[in-house]
């Protein structure tokens, strides 16, 4: 069963249950209420007739002369209600009954009446009949001079006047069925249209491909399954870059070592025996396979830039880690070196991926500055943010290539001639990256370039908290 169908199945049981245990407390109630009331309707009857006996007859001003005469004239004067009646028993037999005809004759069953004929004292009961329970009182009457027994039997048809609650409680049932079948359909097309994002995530689930990331889900309203909508598309967003960088980054590489590895093999084709031929061969092939090295070096450096463990932070001292850099820099070429700033603090970082990142940014500015031309490796720290940098005084950084530079495989416009890989500048973003921060770049043709590493200032005391 689908979700949308288990829901609603448990939201019709609860309603279902609720209805029902209504219906039963409804009727409960009711038929309590009709008891209290037929005992009532006979206590009522009970009074009528020992305040007739205690008046004389309107008429001729007596009570009648025998205990017959008096039943009679009391059944003659009060008429019974449409579930009730009345008859009289003189000497053990049924006398006379009231007008209306009941729903069954209880004054024929001899039984019944000898039963009731033997009661000396108010009695009250019930008996079963062909229509039901009846409620009967038995009220004893007796006249002075008149040696016979008589009494009246007020009987009261229990099921015939509770058809009315039958009546109310099929109301009640048939208006319960069309609320539940109500519900379910609302239930049925609300569960719908809330579950429907997460049907859509699993048919999208179901569709996606390595070669088909592009479906969406269509999100509406702002409820938990609307965010897993939401999320579900970000994660699908995240996926799509992931696959597309993959394949980008497969097909550079692909494109990259397969220059190396077609030097190598056109060379050891076309090797001779000549001892000074296979020296030039051995160097050519060792500068190609460290190349590669170099190449295969890098692109691990990448690959691990978004695992968990790639930084490995700590108390980093800004000062120190500057001031080194700038001594592994020097032995690099002969350049004008010099120190911008130092910011003497210490912060929480991965002091090895820093210093890896400015050597990259050194490298780089060996690479495009000459002999006696300026480089310089600074630090300095905002309230929130810490710099790092490194900047030169060579040819620049043409403006066309300013965004291309830090894509992986990609040189600048200005880069004839330069053996490396073009994996420099990604190594370092992904480095910034790695620490919450980006890399800047500012530069004019002709004027030299500064690149700056920018990440958020976490202190030592802080990341200790």
């Amino acid at each position: 069963m689908s979700a949308r169908a288990r829901i609603l199945g448990w939201v019709l049981l609860v309603v279902l249950l609720a209805l029902a245990g209504t219906l039963l407390a409804t009727r409960t109630v009711l038929h309590n209420q009709l008891d209290q009331r037929l005992d009532a309707e006979i206590s009522h009857e009970t009074s009528k007739l020992r305040a007739y006996l205690a008046t004389s007859d309107a008429t001729t001003g007596a009570r009648p002369p025998d205990v017959d005469a008096v039943l009679h004239r009391y059944l003659e004067r009060n008429l019974p209600e449409q579930h009730e009646t009345f008859f009289s028993l003189v000497d053990g037999a049924a006398a006379r009954r009231s007008a209306v005809e009941p729903p069954v004759r209880l004054d024929t069953d001899r039984a019944l009446v000898a039963e009731l004929a033997r009661a000396t004292t108010p009695r009250y009961g019930t008996v079963e009949t062909a229509v039901g329970s009846v409620r009967y009182g038995v009220l004893p009457v007796s006249v002075e001079g008149d040696p016979r027994r008589g009494a009246l039997v007020v009987a009261e048809f229990v099921d015939h006047a509770a058809g009315q609650i039958d009546d109310v409680l099929r109301v009640m049932a048939a208006m319960s069925g069309a609320a539940l079948v109500l519900a379910g359909l609302i239930g049925w097309l609300v569960a719908g249209r809330i579950l429907a994002p997460v049907r859509e995530v699993r048919l999208a689930a179901e569709q996606i491909g390595e070669s088909d990331l592009t479906r969406r889900i269509d999100v509406r309203g702002s409820d938990d399954v609307a965010a897993l909508g939401r999320t579900f598309n970000t994660m699908l967003d995240r996926l799509e870059r992931a696959f597309a960088d993959q394949r980008e980054f497969i097909d550079d590489a692909g494109h990259e070592l397969r220059t190396p590895i077609t030097i190598v093999r056109g060379h050891l084709e076309l090797m001779r025996d000549d001892p000074e031929d296979l020296e030039v061969t051995r160097r050519l092939v060792q500068d190609e396979l460290g190349r590669m090295q170099r190449m295969v070096d890098d692109l691990l450096v990448l690959a691990k830039s978004g695992r968990p463990d790639f930084l490995q932070p700590g108390a980093v001292d800004l000062a120190d880690l500057t001031v080194e850099t700038l001594a592994k820099a020097r032995p690099l070429a002969e350049r004008a070196w010099r120190l911008d700033e130092v910011a003497e603090t210490t912060v929480r970082a991965d002091g090895q991926r820093l210093v890896q990142a400015l050597l990259q940014l050194v490298a780089n500015a060996v690479r495009h500055t000459a002999a006696g031309q300026e480089i310089a490796v600074g630090s300095a720290v905002t309230a929130t943010s810490v710099r790092l940098w490194v900047r030169d005084t060579g040819e620049g950084v043409p403006p066309d290539s300013r965004t291309r530079v830090f894509e992986r495989f990609k040189r600048g416009s200005n880069a004839a001639g330069d053996d490396g890989a073009g994996l420099g500048l990604p190594i370092v973003a992904a480095i910034a990256g790695a620490h919450g921060g980006t890399v800047h770049l500012d530069s004019e043709p002709g004027e030299g370039a500064r690149f700056t590493i920018e990440f958020p200032r976490v202190s030592t005391v802080e990341a200790a908290r």
